[in-house]
């Protein structure tokens, strides 16, 4: 079994949304009516909705259970309850990075035989293999969910859900803002607040913030964003570039460059290590004479290692910008022209917003708002400076 996982082989049967290969066992199929679920699923989270309102809504429109299903399909008799999801249920599918088509073996082990408990697997220890199934969701649409299964956000008194709950931090203390609003707000009333702040009592100072307010600066700061963007894309890149890596273009193909010598480096020193170990069988040189000369080679090859090492690492995060710009510009083309927001536009764009404490600027209460997008980080307008909250 061992053997087979680490070979990239799948150790279970398919997950909901997938099928056998009837030609080849080992492979999987995309099940059409089943992935159209799994899709649905997240793209409600995307929207803002978490696994308990997501199953309530499945359970409205009388989606039959992954259970319920697999009984259809077989022929055999429904269970009792074939349209009620379970929360657990729907947090299996959303955490499953199977449907971003790739493998993932040995998601739990045990300390020894003699135990039956399974431990979930680290993260960072998982047999993870790439493209091995048709994908039933994007792999950027995937981390984004994780990202919002972080981000777990409070029940809300009413019924509304803010748009942004668990994406606004406090510039001072760095706690989350949290989302205020009860049946007798008709909406205007509705606001964030410093979860530390506490009505003076806390650690924070108040920092507040109106939900159509921030609506409104969130909204203005995209179609700002992506107008720069399709007016001059070239003038665009470039200045996220030149706020996210200083000088990028110049260092990265000096980095390019300096990489290539040192891996030249490295494969000179491997043939002056055998030169010199046969010089020294051969009596060419003194013992001693080698000894040294190959504790300084070893020393500088060690260094060039190291150096390889770390100038890969920054040329992967280079490349990793430009496929990051290449999605920010799709997501852009994908919602041209948009004149409101709603959640998964909220959740498509931005990481996350940071919200300073207001002040009295010339009579006008003025808040600066940090809009931190996904993809790109935070793009500093010339006119973006701070915003006034209308």
């Amino acid at each position: 079994m061992q053997n087979k996982g680490l070979s990239g082989e799948h150790l279970n049967r398919p997950p909901y949304g997938y099928v056998r290969d009837p030609k080849d066992k080992k492979k999987w199929l995309v099940d059409a009516e089943a992935a159209a679920v799994v899709r649905r699923i997240f793209d409600l989270c995307l929207a803002g909705k978490g696994p308990t309102q997501i199953a309530k809504v499945l359970y409205a429109d009388q989606v039959p259970t992954a259970k319920a299903y697999y009984a259809l399909r077989d022929g055999k008799s429904l269970p009792v309850e074939p349209y009620t999801w379970d929360d657990s249920s729907v947090v299996g599918i959303l955490e499953r990075m199977d449907y971003a088509g790739h493998t993932v073996n040995f998601k739990t082990h045990s300390k020894s035989y003699k135990f039956k408990k399974r431990i979930p697997t680290q993260e960072d220890e998982l047999a993870v293999f790439r493209d091995t199934q048709e994908a039933i969701v994007t792999e950027d649409g995937w981390r984004r969910v994780q990202e919002l299964r972080q981000n777990r956000r409070r029940p809300a008194k009413a019924d509304r859900q803010g748009y942004f709950s668990g994406l606004l931090y406090c510039a001072d203390c760095g706690s989350k803002l949290h989302f205020a609003t009860c049946k007798s707000f008709d909406g205007r009333q509705d606001h964030y607040r410093c979860s530390l702040y506490k009505s003076n009592t806390g650690k924070c100072s108040e920092h507040y913030i109106r939900e159509d307010a921030l609506r409104a600066i969130v909204l203005n700061r995209i179609n700002a964003v992506t107008c720069l963007l399709f007016d001059d894309a070239a003038a665009f890149r470039d200045l996220v570039q030149k706020q996210r890596f200083e000088q990028a273009e110049t260092a990265f193909r000096q980095k390019k460059k300096t990489l290539a010598q040192s891996q030249r480096r490295i494969s000179e020193l491997d043939r002056i290590f055998k030169r010199i170990y046969e010089d020294d069988i051969s009596g060419s040189i003194s013992h001693d004479g080698f000894l040294k000369l190959s504790a300084d080679y070893e020393a500088e090859q060690k260094d060039l290692q190291e150096q390889v090492a770390k100038l890969q690492y920054d040329i992967g995060n280079h490349e990793q910008a430009q496929y990051d710009f290449k999605q920010f510009n799709a997501l852009a083309r994908k919602y041209i022209g948009i004149t409101e927001l709603t959640p998964t536009i909220v959740n498509d764009f931005i990481k996350k917003i940071i919200v300073h404490a207001p002040e009295k600027v010339d009579g006008h209460r003025t808040q600066r708002v940090q809009v931190v997008f996904n993809f790109i980080g935070e793009v500093e307008l010339p006119e973006a400076k701070a915003t006034k909250e209308p």
